[in-house]
């Protein structure tokens, strides 16, 4: 039997704090097999990261230590060799692509120097041999045109084009094993498949074996040969990526698999969720560590550490597999659980809970909250002595309503021009040209005095819940800052109305003296939710609310969404790249590219069938998560162009493959094609 690439056996790894030392992984093993792609997945917080830097000893620069176990790299053992010795293996024989390339890169040399540097460090060539080798890497990951981009700075480059320079340097000197760790996280979905297309392509090519660390399931299933579940430092399942998908062992992993929302998810019905919140490393529970969260947990797993075991490969921690394999009904279990968790401070939701939708015919005959026409919003880029040398054209002559009620999903890759748009709907930005009317207002053509009146109706969802908040407030005063600004109530009236609003969203109404670094991703955003409901407002925009969150978390919170829609009467703009999670949420959904919106239709009409060759291409890049329909990935060639100089025509002819001459000269107009559907395109699908 040939020897796997890397070992790891009973890995420990501790951290020193100021409360003492933290243990984040503890009796970790696997391996992983030449040529083999194994797939890390896990909430935020169950360790995958650090497992990965205790691999390549990175933790020794972050206060932390193996305390016990093994590494072994083609039989070599890394826990005991000096960083001198180390320094030579990474980059040559197992190297790294960080989540984020920019904090990865020196933003002060070029992506040129600092590739040659990498490949001179473990080769020994000449500058022009390193240089030419470099040329040659970028070229090969797609960059057009390497030789000029070996002279950019990194903040020169788009999000993706830095991510395939991270693989490059990641190359430059053929390692045997490549860590990624959430390598497309903040990708769009098209980028998404041109990055993973491309690690496949590699690995065929230099024989690589790849970890790959990632909490988007559907990724897994297209990768993985093999998966790895972790959950609080510890691995609870491990099995061959088509076994897991099929017949989970865990409990934890059937949860995971379960709050996927896929193409075909029931629209109509809450997303499944895992109750409760992954818990803090300075907490971790005794016996199985999934026991506070599980809905089979008995006195047994409370006590006592289950060990990792199974056969023919596929191996589970769990008392209770047998209740699994046997088709117990976990939601059945569940639903005996207390509502209120007291670990999490998490109210559950049902498993099973339906929200009263509205039919789609009754919201075509709902009157519209806004109705916009001809918006547009422009930059002026600045030169020398305050003179115009360029406008970038951030939306341009967008015209569309939405309805009372419905929720209208925006989507498109970044730099299309969501968020602009969003911004201008609430006035945050102000239009160039164009009007934005709500409720009959004109909000492009109002006083202050005014706008700061009708503000109040329209609140946001931020994507980063934490930066959006002062962390030197309490949540209590942070939720209670809209109702200080436009309401005048006594304290006691306040305090009681923040109380309720913890409830309404799901917290313990006892934690609003607690300040946010005290709480989890999903708990930030809870909160972000409760501070935009707080004046009872007609519409919300949440602009990229559930896109950093772990699947199980980004259920709980679209869920919540969905009931306060139902409860409030609450109309929202949900913008987001997660095409899954849109079509779930969405009356109607909009697509928008390089400014302008190319498509509008109902959720189900644009899903089954997309008319704009841009919208198909989009759906064809979103991951199944299902190993047995695994399928070759489908990307857009090239990237968005710059929206300083959009193309003619059509603006999505440079990168269509159905383009003619036609989209190149003549720019087409949104334009109805029936049963509420428009689409911007000379040759509708």
């Amino acid at each position: 039997m040939t020897r796997p690439l890397l070992e790891i056996e009973s890995l420990k790894v501790e951290f020193q704090a100021s409360g003492g030392t933290l243990v984040p992984i503890a009796d970790v093993s696997f391996d992983i097999g030449r040529g083999e792609t194994v797939c890390l997945v896990g909430e935020s917080g169950s360790g995958k990261t650090i497992t990965s830097k205790a691999i390549m000893r990175l933790t020794d620069f972050d206060r932390g230590r193996i305390a016990a176990g093994s590494v072994k790299l083609d039989g070599q053992e890394l826990t005991t060799l000096p960083q001198n010795l180390l320094r030579a293996i990474r980059g040559k024989k197992i190297a790294m692509i960080f989540q984020e390339p920019m904090a990865a890169f020196d933003p002060v040399f070029t992506i040129g120097a600092q590739l040659v540097e990498t490949i001179r460090r473990h080769d020994k060539r000449s500058v022009k041999e390193a240089r030419i080798h470099a040329e040659e890497l970028l070229r090969r990951v797609g960059f057009p045109e390497p030789k000029l981009r070996l002279a950019q700075y990194p903040n020169e480059l788009s999000g993706g084009m830095l991510q395939r320079a991270m693989i490059a340097m990641a190359l430059a000197c053929g390692p045997e094993l490549l860590i990624a760790d959430e390598p497309t996280t903040a990708l769009d979905v098209t980028i998404q498949a041109q990055i993973l297309k491309l690690l496949n392509e590699l690995k065929a090519e230099y024989g690589m074996s790849i970890l790959l660390i990632t909490h988007d399931l559907g990724i897994a299933a297209e990768m993985a040969d093999r998966m790895i579940v972790m959950y609080a430092g510890r691995i609870v399942e491990q099995a061959p990526a088509a076994r897991l998908f099929q017949q989970p062992h865990h409990p934890y992993t059937a949860g995971l698999l379960r709050s996927i929302t896929t193409m075909d998810s029931d629209r109509s019905a809450a997303l499944y969720t895992i109750e409760g919140t992954p818990p803090n490393v300075a907490e971790f529970p005794s016996g199985c560590r999934f026991h506070p969260r599980c809905p089979l947990a008995t006195d047994q797993c409370r006590t006592e550490v289950p060990a990792l075991a199974g056969e023919d490969g596929h191996e589970a921690a769990c008392w209770h597999t047998d209740k699994l394999l046997n088709g117990q009904d976990i939601d059945q279990e569940a639903d005996r659980r207390t509502v209120l968790l007291g670990d999490s401070g998490t109210i559950a939701e049902s498993h099973k809970t339906s929200f009263p939708s509205v039919a789609a015919e009754a919201l075509t005959k709902a009157p519209p909250l806004f109705e916009v026409s001809g918006l547009t919003k422009h930059y002026p880029v600045k030169g020398p002595f305050g003179l115009t040398k360029a406008v970038v054209h951030a939306v341009d002559d967008v015209s569309f309503t939405i309805r009372k009620g419905e929720t209208f999903g925006l989507v498109g890759e970044s730099g299309s021009g969501k968020s602009t748009l969003g911004r201008v709907l609430i006035q945050l930005e102000q239009a160039s040209a164009g009007r934005v009317l709500f409720s009959g207002e004109d909000l492009t053509d109002m006083n202050a005095a005014r706008r700061r009146d009708v503000r109040r109706d329209m609140q946001m969802i931020f994507q980063d819940p934490y930066g959006s908040v002062n962390p030197r407030w309490t949540i209590g005063e942070t939720i209670a800052e809209p109702l200080v600004v436009h309401e005048s109530m006594p304290a006691a009236q306040r305090k009681q109305r923040v109380e309720e609003l913890l409830q309404l969203v799901g917290l313990n109404p006892a934690w609003a003296d607690r300040y946010p670094h005290e709480f989890s991703g999903g708990q930030r955003q809870r909160i972000g939710i409760a501070r935009a409901i707080a004046l009872q407002p007609k519409f919300v925009l949440a602009d990229e609310a559930v896109s950093a969150l772990d699947v199980s978390v980004q259920a709980q919170i679209v869920n919540l969404m969905q009931n306060l829609q139902s409860t409030l009467g609450l109309t929202y703009v949900f913008i987001a790249h997660g095409l899954n999670i849109v079509r779930h949420v969405s009356s109607r959904i909009g697509v928008m590219y390089l400014g302008k919106l190319v498509e509008v239709a109902p959720a189900d009409e644009l899903f089954q069938h997309p008319a704009h060759p841009y919208t198909a291409a989009l759906i064809a890049s979103i991951p199944w998560p299902d190993p047995s329909r695994k399928r070759e990935f489908v990307s857009i060639q090239g990237e968005i162009p710059s929206p300083m100089s959009p193309p003619s025509g059509c603006r999505f002819h440079t990168r269509c493959p159905v383009a003619t001459a036609r989209c190149r000269e003549e720019e087409p107009k949104l334009a109805d094609i029936g049963s509420g559907h428009a689409a911007a395109c000379h040759y509708p699908l």
